[in-house]
């Protein structure tokens, strides 16, 4: 496979291993393409949540459990928490081998501005579920809503093999529901303004986030807001590349 060209940092997100629909070989695939000087993974990276609901544990998730470990031999891992790897709390504040296990993590960076002129900004890297008001007041409804999520991927994987069988591109049903949703709308606007205002309480010029499957880098009120997306549908992470530069990449 071809080697991409190196990056200081690679922040991935929501791979969900454990769920039924997650998909391990393409993240396999990326990581295996990439060379990179530190590897942040942003939070729900094991989905105990859906093993809860049935999905079972299978070899290819543990292939990337293994390959990040790997990786780890070389070059140091942050293991931020999310909401659906919270079953592993313990292990958070602490460091075993080259991973450390965090909630959250800063990150410094020299942004090259123009004429050799380099300004210092800092970056808070934290999953997003902390800020996420309906999750923490609503569980239950949480935990439904998880379930029609698992049904709408479960939708996607036999809608697509459809239209592989068609030879017709990835569609996804999921993806298109949110875009669709007034009220889904609504909540992202209030999760990106309610990630930036928590940026500016940790006197951050931007903040990197996972937990809503939403990739993108964009501007809030001058404040950087920076989402890793997702490994179940967008399969997109976000990079800092040789030259200090902040880039949303897809596989």
């Amino acid at each position: 496979m071809t080697i991409t060209t190196g990056y200081k940092i690679v922040i991935i997100s929501d791979l969900h291993l454990g769920m039924k629909d997650c998909k391990p070989q393409k993240i396999l695939d990326f990581l295996d393409s990439i060379k990179t000087d530190q590897l942040i993974l942003n939070g729900d990276i094991i989905d105990f949540d859906a093993m809860r609901r049935g999905s079972k544990w299978k070899n290819k998730h543990t292939k990337v459990i293994t390959k990040i470990l790997d990786m780890s031999r070389h070059i140091p891992v942050i293991y931020i928490r999310g909401n659906h790897d919270d079953s592993i709390r313990e292990f958070f504040g602490t460091k075993i081998g080259n991973i450390e296990f965090v909630d959250e993590y800063i990150i410094d960076n020299q942004e090259w501005i123009e004429n050799d002129l380099y300004i210092n900004r800092r970056f808070l890297v934290f999953h997003g579920d902390k800020i996420d008001v309906f999750i923490s007041k609503f569980k239950l409804l949480t935990q439904i809503g998880s379930m029609g999520y698992d049904l709408a991927l479960r939708l996607n994987t036999l809608y697509n093999r459809y239209r592989e069988w068609r030879k017709l591109p990835y569609h996804s049903i999921s993806k298109s529901i949110k875009e669709n949703f007034k009220k889904a709308l609504s909540f992202i606007n209030d999760f990106e303004n309610n990630a930036v205002q928590y940026g500016i309480k940790k006197s951050c010029d931007g903040i990197i986030c996972g937990h809503i499957h939403i990739p993108v880098i964009k501007e809030i009120n001058g404040i950087k807001y920076y989402n890793s997306g997702d490994w179940v549908e967008n399969f997109t992470a976000i990079v800092l590349t040789l030259d200090n530069k902040w880039e949303l990449i897809h596989l």
